[in-house]
C-alpha cells in the first residue's frame, strides 16, 4: 500500500526497547499499536513504556474477554496513547484513524506483517509503519521484501528524537454497569453528564454501548466532576455504578 509508510530500524537485542522509545519521540504521532510476537514480551513492553511516560495498554489471548474490551475501548477513546498487542488478539482489531503500527517484533510470517500494517492508512488517510530488527532478523525482512514491501533500511541513530516528547492521554474513561439490556442509549449518558450533570458538552469524548455496560470518555480534569456526577444522577429512571477505568 504506497499510503503506508515503511521504515525498518536495525537494532540489538539488549538495545530494542529504547530505540523503540526513540521511533516514538522521533514520530510524535497522538496514538500506536505496537505489536510483539509473545504474551511475555507485549507485557514487558507495555510496562516499560509505562515508566518512561508513555501510557500502553496490553492486549493478549491470556486476558479475558472484557479485559480486552476494556483494553481496545480506552484505547479507541484516546484514554490510553499505545496498544501492545499480539496477533491473536489483534484479530479484527478495527480502528477508525490510525496514524501509526509498529512492528516490535517482526513476525516470522510476512503475510502476518501486511496484515498487521494494513491496520493503519484506512479510508484514504495515509499511515506510518516502523519496525524493529536484529542482525538475526535478517532473514525475515527478505520474505518481506519478496511479498513486494518496500524495505528501507535505517540505522536508530538517524532517527531525529524529541527526548521531552512523551505519550499521556488527556481523557479518561468511565465505566457504567448498564447497557443495551437496561435500554441505555448514548443520549442518556450525554444528558446526564451535560444536562443534569453540568459538564460542557465539550469535554465529553466518546460513547459505546455494550449488552451490559457502556463506556464514555471525558476530560481527565473533569474525571472526577462526572464519575460524582454519574454516580449521582439516574440514567434512565435508575441509579447505575460507575466507576473510572
Amino acid at each position: 500500500d504506497t499510503s503506508i509508510e515503511q521504515l525498518f530500524i536495525e537494532t540489538t537485542h539488549e538495545q530494542k526497547p529504547e530505540h523503540l522509545i526513540q521511533v516514538l519521540q522521533a514520530i510524535r504521532v497522538s496514538a500506536a499499536v505496537v505489536f510483539c510476537n509473545t504474551k511475555q514480551s507485549a507485557q514487558d513492553i507495555a510496562d516499560y513504556l509505562d515508566s518512561h511516560r508513555f501510557n500502553a495498554l496490553t492486549l493478549h489471548g491470556d486476558m479475558e474477554q472484557r479485559e480486552r474490551d476494556e483494553a481496545f475501548t480506552r484505547f479507541k477513546h484516546q484514554s490510553c496513547c499505545i496498544l501492545v498487542a499480539t496477533d491473536v488478539a489483534a484479530r479484527g482489531l478495527d480502528v477508525a484513524a490510525l496514524p501509526a503500527v509498529i512492528n516490535y517484533d517482526l513476525p516470522r510470517d510476512p503475510e502476518v506483517y501486511v496484515h498487521r500494517i494494513g491496520r493503519t492508512a484506512r479510508a484514504g488517510e495515509a499511515g506510518l509503519a516502523l519496525s524493529l530488527f536484529t542482525a538475526k532478523e535478517q532473514y525475515k525482512l527478505e520474505k518481506i521484501a519478496e511479498q513486494g514491501q518496500p524495505c528501507q533500511i535505517e540505522a536508530a541513530s538517524r532517527l531525529q528524537s524529541d527526548a521531552s516528547f512523551s505519550m499521556l492521554p488527556s481523557l479518561v474513561t468511565l465505566q457504567i454497569a448498564g447497557g443495551r439490556k437496561q435500554k441505555v442509549r448514548p443520549g442518556d449518558i450525554l444528558g446526564a453528564l451535560t444536562a443534569q450533570g453540568g459538564l460542557p458538552g465539550s469535554a465529553v469524548g466518546k460513547i459505546d454501548i455494550f449488552d451490559f455496560c457502556a463506556y464514555v470518555s471525558v476530560e481527565k480534569q473533569l474525571a472526577k466532576q462526572a464519575l460524582q456526577q454519574l454516580n449521582n444522577n439516574k440514567i434512565k429512571g435508575r441509579k447505575f455504578k460507575v466507576r473510572r477505568l
